[in-house]
């Protein structure tokens, strides 16, 4: 529950307060509308109150994948806040998250397993037809490869979801591409070896690149010795 940081009062068993001064007290609801706040109001004060980058990172690509909010909404309301932690880390969670990272772990993905170890970028949300003539989107794919990278978050896919993701790898593989599938663990605690196992799944399929060490403890290895 929001109320203007001026005010005082004491909240019932399981509601927590929220003391904002940005709220827009002349704001109209319909009737039978509970008043609240924007969406992007909401997602800026989840942000502030973060208590990490990645639960900040989470709120925002959360936002973007339910098509909550867009870039230029969320980034007017950011300009209206004169003060705000994170703003730097928020310009950067907004750009990956408008471009297509809509989610923590793709997020992730993008930044510590793709760019640091110097990947080619795979297009991101690529549409595709179901069998069934229905809708889907592949999170990662390297098109010009024909190689399809699945990122299963725990919240985004719970148990009773497996069967259609098996389902929907099936079908990338029966169009004549190959998916891979990664959890949390792979991108957060081994994205080296991830990155290595990507990077040989692209030389196998014609990639001619190498990819580099994001440390100097990196065990990303080369994957095609004779590469240029």
């Amino acid at each position: 529950m929001s109320i203007p940081a001026d005010r005082r009062v004491s909240p019932p068993n399981g509601v927590k307060v929220h003391l904002s001064a940005y709220l827009d007290l002349k704001a109209r609801f319909p009737r039978g509308v509970v008043p609240h706040t924007l969406v992007e109001e909401t997602i800026i004060d989840l942000v502030d109150a973060a208590k990490s980058f990645d639960e900040a990172c989470g709120w925002v690509t959360a936002a973007f994948g339910r098509r909550l909010t867009g870039e230029g909404p969320l980034r007017t309301t950011l300009d209206a806040r004169r003060k705000l932690r994170r703003r730097g880390q928020l310009d950067e969670m907004i750009i990956a998250a408008a471009g297509g990272a809509h989610s923590l772990l793709e997020f992730r993905y993008d930044r510590d397993v793709e760019r640091a170890h110097g990947l080619p970028r795979a297009s991101q949300q690529v549409p595709f037809t179901k069998p069934d003539g229905g809708r889907g989107f592949r999170d990662r794919c390297y098109e010009k490869f024909g190689l399809v990278v699945e990122l299963d978050g725990r919240q985004a896919h719970p148990a009773e979801r497996r069967g259609q993701d098996r389902s929907r790898d099936n079908d990338s593989t029966a169009s004549g591409g190959s998916t891979l599938r990664y959890d949390w663990d792979d991108i957060t605690r081994h994205g080296c070896r991830t990155a290595a196992q990507v990077a040989r799944s692209l030389a196998s399929r014609g990639w001619t690149g190498q990819p580099i060490r994001c440390s100097p403890a990196c065990r990303a290895m080369k994957p095609n010795p004779k590469a240029a």
